[in-house]
């Protein structure tokens, strides 16, 4: 054994001497018979888990078996581990609450939860992080699984932060490796760093897509932060990829919420397109009222224009075949005429324009049009015009 192998054994055998408890781990099972079969005198196991009393402190509630499920390593030159001291049995009870996470200006911000075992979010400098194109030989990968191996005696322990730091250690010596990022995602959930363990997660994701764990933590940060419905996608994925019960347990709290979110959003995107297709319709419509308005004056304006030049084409002019008119120069002035909309819209209709043209060249002929109202009440509406001088 090297130096380094011999000082991990010594940490292993101080932690036992510390804590003998830690003998009864499930994973352990196989040294503690080696010890009994030596005559070793084994003290009795506690009525607690054996992992609630390695805790230094309190932990969350979702400490509880977080690496229980390994996933399949992106790499075959990736080793099992040998010592598996995070697998942990944690009844948590210290409820997290906090009401201090402020929520994004939303469709969402109007629904109302529980935050029961949300805490706030931490706003450090983000972590090291391990150069990915970095070829990784033989020697980085047995340096860095013995680094993994001291973070997992400290996680063990109880010391998180110390964790942390060897698994920062492993990565920079092998980079590549989707399941280092993701031990340290949990130790990040361990102190209450949810966006530090997000921003692992996102890496070991990148690096394998297939990362179950890398889901996993990730899906447990986003529940810390009460973000249901990201929380939830990802705890699903995990599930999907590498059924684990924590991880169902996690969901199966947060889903109802999840659900509520996903309803709600589908319902503000019904509405909002029901808006705008509303808006659009009523743009439509008021384009067309402009376009019938602006058509209705192009119209009106085009009979004037008409009527005066038919009015021209008279022979002798109205008001001189009619016994003449002062100050018309023997045509009447039909420009003012058809300022009256009821006179523009007769001489539209070619039976009057017919009639006036026939009075016109010769006045004898309006006898014939005394039993058409329509032809009569045009022209009683010219006299009226005129000063009834027809």
């Amino acid at each position: 054994m090297d130096k380094r192998q011999v000082s991990q054994l010594r940490q292993f055998v101080d932690l036992c001497k510390a804590r003998p408890q830690v003998i009864h781990l499930e994973e352990l099972d196989f040294f503690r018979k080696w010890l009994e079969s030596l005559g070793a005198n084994i003290p009795d196991a506690p009525m607690t888990s054996p992992a609630t009393s390695i805790q230094e402190e309190p932990k969350t509630q979702f400490s509880s078996n977080m690496d229980s499920a390994e996933e399949p390593a992106p790499s075959s030159v990736e080793e099992e581990e040998t010592i598996q001291l995070e697998d942990q049995n944690v009844e948590d009870d210290n409820d997290q609450a906090s009401d201090n996470h402020d929520e994004d200006e939303s469709e969402e911000s109007d629904l109302e939860f529980d935050n029961d075992g949300v805490i706030e979010s931490d706003h450090d400098e983000p972590q090291p992080m391990g150069d990915v194109s970095l070829e990784v030989d033989e020697e980085a990968i047995e340096e860095a699984q013995e680094l993994r191996d001291q973070a997992i005696v400290a996680a063990a322990a109880g010391d998180f932060q110390k964790a942390i730091e060897f698994y920062t250690e492993a990565i920079v010596k092998n980079p590549t490796s989707a399941l280092l990022y993701s031990k340290r995602a949990r130790a990040y959930i361990e102190v209450k760093k949810p966006n530090a363990a997000i921003r692992d997660c996102d890496m070991a994701v990148s690096i394998n897509p297939d990362s179950a764990q890398g889901y996993k933590f990730r899906g447990i940060a986003h529940r810390l932060l009460g973000h249901w419905k990201e929380a939830a996608k990802d705890l699903r994925m995990a599930c999907k990829l590498d059924y684990d019960d924590d991880a169902n347990m996690v969901l199966k709290e947060i889903e109802p919420k999840a659900k509520r979110i996903e309803e709600h959003q589908r319902k503000y995107e019904r509405q909002k397109q029901e808006k705008e297709i509303k808006e659009r319709l009523e743009r439509i419509r008021k384009a067309r009222e402009e376009q019938a308005q602006a058509r209705a004056k192009e119209e009106q304006a085009h009979a004037r224009e008409e009527a005066q030049q038919q009015a021209d084409e008279i022979p002798g002019g109205f008001a001189g075949g009619m016994g003449g008119m002062p100050g018309t120069g023997g045509k009447p002035n039909l420009s003012g005429l058809m300022s009256d909309p009821e006179i523009a819209a007769a001489f539209q209709d070619s039976e009057v324009i017919a009639a006036f043209q026939d009075v016109s060249r010769n006045p004898a002929n309006i006898g014939k049009y005394q039993s058409n109202p329509k032809v009569m009440s045009v022209i009683q509406k010219i006299q009226a015009k005129m000063g009834n001088q027809m």
